[in-house]
Formats: C-alpha cells, structure tokens, sequence
C-alpha cells in the first residue's frame, strides 16, 4: 500500500465507530423494565453488548448525573425531570434521521410541554395516576371506582373506611383532589390548592394509610380494597393475587374527572461514548413487536401506535393499558411547578398529614 492508502485507512479507522462483538451499550435504567429476551435480542441486532445499572427514582439518577458519573449513554428519566436535565446539559439533541421508527408513535404523546418537538427524548412507558380496586369487594358494596369519590367522597368512603390508601406524595394526591373538583392541575391557582386541600383532610380519616410500596401487595393479597396509586403497579398487583388464587381480581380504571399520565422516556446523555448505539437502541425500542414487550411485562399504556397487536389479549382489552383517543384527551401531563407552587403546596401537605 501506497503512504496515501495507509493514511486514508488509519482516518477511518479512528473516526469509524462500527458495532461488533466487543462493543458495549450502558444503560442507566428503571430496575425490572426491560426482559432479558428484550435485550437478547437488540444484542444480536446489533453484534453488541448491553449493560445496565439501575436506579430507583428520578432524584437518584439525577444526583448521581448531576455529581458528574460517566460510563452511561441511555438513560430513561420521567418527564417532569427533562427540563432540569436539559438545563444541567445532561442530555444531547437526538438525530432522528436515525430514528425512522418515531414514525410508529402515537402523536397524542409527542410535542409534550416538557420537551417540545421531542428534541432530547421519546416517549416509551407511560403509567397512570387512578384507582386500582378489589372487584369482588367494590362490586359487593356498590362502590363505582370511576370516580375520584371513591377516593375523596366521606359518603362513598363511609362504605370501605380503613380499606384505602392513597399515595405518599403530594403532587399525586393533590392533583387528584383537583380533578375531583374539576380543576386543571396545570391551571391551579393558590385557591384551587386550598380547596384541595379541604377535599383531603375531609377524606384523610377515612384512609388507612399513605403508601408508595406496600399497597401493591396490600390489594394483592386483599388487605385493602382500593388504592390511589400508579397502573403498573395495580398490574403487578392484579398478576400476583392472579398467582396465589386469591378468590377477586385486582382491577384498575381511569376516571371520569381525569388522570395524570406519568410518562418515562429515552434520552442519550451529552457524556455518551457510543451514541450511535443509544440511536440504535431507541429505534428497536420504538418497533412495535420490542414496544409491546415492555406492556406485556408491566402493563404500561404504551405510546407505539404499531405495538397493540402483539399485546396479551387481556391487555389488549384493558381501558387504561390500551385506551381510545377519546380517554387519552381525558389524561395530562403534569408541568413542572414552580418554586412558590411547590412551597405552598409542601406546607399544606404538611397541615393535612398533621391534622391541622
């Protein structure tokens, strides 16, 4: 060879990044989200490794982001947590001209106010803030769980007090109490938090608990008959009382006065080594095959319009797993709230769990 060819093909060398069996994808990811199967077989798709570390909230992965950890190129953070990603430069401007398959997602679940024209992320589990129930106990006593009364009403709670528990967060359960009253979280003025928070301390001796972990296994095994809490979770819930034989079925159901859609995305960090892997990876993710993987797993509504086919046949016909376009236009994503929106809200949380 020439010294012009050995040139030319040391350039490549150092400036091609071609995927092959020593190379390595880093995921940072939500534990249990993905099976193995999933990954199994992206890795063959791409002759590549896939490695994951896991965190258990968005305040953890963001923490460990923001202290300045490397080694990660996909990453999966909530929505409410993009803009301080974005603003903390967390995350790089996604090339969709390498994902041809954002074509397959739902446009109900694009162009959201936390990140608008999806320039650093796509949507892939959305879960829904609603009511999960004991369908044997509620159907018994007439209770309608498609209603926030179920959980805010002191007649309808009079029927199954000290079998509810509500979610230990105030954003949750705040928003909730303002779609009983018929209120925009989004929109809510000091007033509408203040109703909502009479609505909740007219509710609060009723319940048996706040909880953000033990309900699931609570409604699994019939110790509490409704729960506010997250959809995923009353799958999970409806999947172990299914294992044990439990004689009800665990149920979940939107309501009528709206939900809030809790949505996780994919986002590649600025700091990744291989983001033509990450590119890859979220474009298998968003077929609909892969996309239908991840309900079929945890019961997630799934944004991948081409994903339903592949859904087991009882989600197939869940509302909330697989909902009309006419229920999604019910369900909002919660906007980040602003200092002052979080303060009063903090110390009116603070009021109610004291009894004041």
């Amino acid at each position: 060879m020439n010294k012009l060819t050995v040139t030319l093909l040391s350039a490549l060398a150092s400036t091609s990044v071609l995927a092959g069996p020593n190379d390595v994808l880093h995921l940072y990811n939500w534990s249990g989200s993905l099976s193995d199967a999933t990954i199994k077989r992206f890795e063959k798709s791409c002759d590549c490794r896939v490695v994951q570390d896991f965190y258990g909230d968005n305040e953890e992965m963001l923490a460990k982001l923001s202290a300045g950890a490397k080694g990660y190129d996909v990453v999966f953070p909530s929505s409410f947590v993009i803009q301080p990603m974005v603003k903390q430069k967390l995350l790089q401007p996604l090339n969709k001209q390498l994902i041809p398959n954002l074509r397959n997602v739902d446009p109900a679940y694009l162009n959201q106010s936390y990140d608008p024209g999806n320039r650093y992320e796509v949507p892939t589990v959305l879960s829904l803030t609603s009511v999960g129930y004991n369908d044997v106990r509620l159907k018994k006593l007439g209770v309608d769980p498609t209603s926030w009364s179920v959980i805010f009403d002191p007649k309808v709670l009079a029927r199954i007090k000290g079998k509810v528990t509500v979610l230990d967060s105030p954003r949750e359960v705040f928003s909730a109490a303002m779609f009983y009253l018929g209120k925009d979280p989004n929109k809510a003025t000091e007033a509408d938090y203040r109703a909502a928070k009479d609505v909740i301390a007219r509710a609060k001796p009723y319940w048996a608990a706040f909880s953000n972990a033990s309900y699931l296994k609570e409604l699994a095994v019939g110790n509490i008959w409704v729960a506010l809490g997250y959809s995923t979770e009353f799958h999970q819930a409806a999947e172990d009382a299914k294992a044990a034989r439990r004689p009800f079925k665990v149920a979940m159901s939107a309501q009528r006065e709206g939900n809030e859609l809790g949505v996780d995305t994919m986002a590649i960090l600025a700091s990744a080594k291989r983001p033509d892997l990450a590119h890859k990876f979220i474009n298998f993710m968003l077929d609909g095959k892969n996309a239908a993987e991840l309900t079929n797993l945890n019961g997630a509504t799934n944004p991948v319009k081409t994903a339903e086919p592949f859904f087991r046949a009882d989600l197939k016909a869940n509302p909330v797993v697989n909902p009309t376009p006419q229920t999604v236009a019910k369900w909002t994503v919660l906007r980040e709230q602003t200092p002052k929106e979080r303060r009063l809200m903090n110390r009116l949380w603070t009021q109610v769990k004291a009894g004041h």
